[in-house]
């Protein structure tokens, strides 16, 4: 549990943050960050290897360790191999045991920006299904009283609607298509020269 915790620590910053400081953390998991991305390597690089073997799935039998796991298979591979087929190779791990654990109610365990990242699976899912599943427990989420700042909240939720609009449209991620060696379709071409992605 010990590294679990180690791992939520260095992403969330610690239990409480202020408003100002979460903003700044949300700077560095969405932005390319150079830096940020070295620091995860070195810390974490083994473990994601881990996460991505099955090495660490009993960490699914409890909220804070589920929660870091799905870190190791769904965010921290993005941070590592940016621009590459491998930033995806935890993806489907990573949504079976985000639904696992959100069928155990492990979520709503955790603090609301906690609960973000154990959803942020599904919103990566090329699957419709996922992707609705995704808006409701943002919808869910972003209504929690707790949830504050409420515009960080929005703003997830605005984010999986659009994820979702792109599945809904396309049956897949565009943007994937090439570090994945599948063929762009024309009407596909045209998004992303529109500036289409994520």
């Amino acid at each position: 549990m010990q590294d679990a915790t180690a791992i939520l620590d260095f992403w969330f910053g610690g239990d409480e943050v202020s408003a100002a400081e979460h903003e700044r953390l949300a700077l560095r998991w969405f932005r390319r960050d150079d830096a940020f991305d070295a620091e995860i390597r070195e810390r974490f690089g083994g473990q994601v290897d881990a996460a991505l073997a099955g090495e660490l799935d009993a960490w699914t039998t409890r909220p804070a360790s589920w929660l870091a796991l799905l870190l190791l298979l769904d965010q921290f591979p993005r941070n590592l191999h940016r621009n590459s087929a491998a930033a995806f190779a935890g993806d489907r791990k990573a949504q079976r045991f985000a639904l696992g654990g959100i069928a155990r109610g492990d979520d709503r365990v955790l603090a609301p920006r906690y609960r973000a990242f154990a959803y942020l699976p599904l919103e990566h899912a090329e699957d419709i299904a996922l992707q609705q599943r995704c808006i409701a427990l943002f919808e869910a989420l972003a209504a929690d009283p707790q949830a504050q700042p409420a515009a960080a909240y929005l703003s997830y939720l605005d984010y999986a609607r659009r994820h979702c609009d792109v599945i809904r449209r396309y049956g897949r991620f565009p943007h994937r298509n090439r570090v994945l060696g599948r063929t762009t379709t024309p009407e596909e071409q045209a998004y992303l020269d529109a500036g289409g992605g994520f």
